[in-house]
């Protein structure tokens, strides 16, 4: 076992900097010949949205709240949301959740072992494989859906063409601490009451990347999330930093295509859930995160 996962760290590593090289993912595995839709489809009518949840309860009911405030009133939107039995908080919410029934929204919550959820690739990879929607956005639980993001997403995915997209513009909050009101009272909270309670900023994206990665149901069909890589697929112990959506990008030939889609927010937080807590390494980061968003908010 110890040699096995030597193996997978090392071709992890190495992976790192085979997808920052010229050299093209077709030399190594199976890849789309064109970054185009082959049968462009007309207007959306099926969206499936992808989160995982990892003691991140207090960020997770802020999306599914902007979920319900905002479905959408003329196509169908599944909420994928993949947990662990063992963070009860979170096992909770969705209990919650689950009784809610609103028009054009599916709750389609699934319970993974701890090993599986802290490895994204891999509920993101059985999400693609089996998504019956138009297009799936992966994304991350601490995004938030306005009242103009879904008009937005579905007029702006009318007749696109690109396999892969992505919102270029999203309002971030600033680095919030564990004590800020909006991630101590997000049950009784509303979406309303967390914008105005955070400073917001805008940040433009230049690629799709962590919570903005949106794929045609065709493509995530054939070639899944990263699934012909299989260091991408194993279980983690910890939750890890996401360096599949670059391989993930590698794989598709594409960055992705910017999207005018409006009203998108992430909260921002400093404790992550990758960090041990309290942990001389965690301080380190915690601190370093803090002064680069002081720094770029300048």
């Amino acid at each position: 076992m110890a040699l096995r996962s030597w193996l997978q760290q090392s071709k992890e590593f190495i992976l790192r900097f085979a997808v920052s090289s010229p050299v093209p993912a077709s030399w190594l595995y199976d890849v789309p010949e064109s970054t185009e839709i082959e049968d462009l489809t007309s207007t959306p009518e099926h969206i499936e949205i992808v989160s995982h949840c990892w003691n991140y309860s207090h960020l997770f009911v802020y999306q599914l709240k902007s979920l319900l405030d905002n479905a959408p009133e003329d196509f169908k939107v599944t909420l994928t949301g993949f947990y662990c039995p063992e963070d009860k908080n979170t096992v909770a919410l969705i209990k919650e959740y689950e009784s809610k029934q609103v028009d054009n929204i599916e709750w389609n919550f699934i319970a993974l072992n701890k090993g599986d959820l802290l490895r994204r690739g891999i509920g993101r990879n059985k999400a693609a494989k089996e998504t019956k929607a138009d297009w799936i956005w992966f994304t991350d639980c601490d995004l938030l859906f306005g009242e103009n993001t879904f008009p937005s997403l579905k007029q702006t995915l009318r007749k696109e063409s690109c396999i892969l997209a992505f919102p270029e513009q999203v309002s971030r909050t600033s680095l919030l601490s564990e004590e800020h009101d909006v991630l101590c009272n997000g049950k009784e909270t509303s979406v309303e009451e967390c914008l105005q309670q955070a400073d917001f900023t805008t940040h433009t994206f230049s690629k799709a990347s962590g919570p903005v990665q949106i794929v045609h149901g065709d493509t995530a069909r054939r070639y899944g999330y990263c699934e012909q890589i299989d260091c991408y697929q194993q279980p983690k112990d910890r939750w890890v930093k996401t360096y599949e959506d670059r391989a993930f990008r590698w794989l598709l030939g594409t960055h992705g295509k910017p999207l005018n889609i409006e009203d998108v927010s992430i909260i921002r937080h400093v404790e992550k859930g990758r960090y041990k807590k309290n942990s001389t390494f965690s301080e380190m980061r915690k601190a370093n995160r803090q002064a680069k968003d002081k720094l770029l908010a300048k």
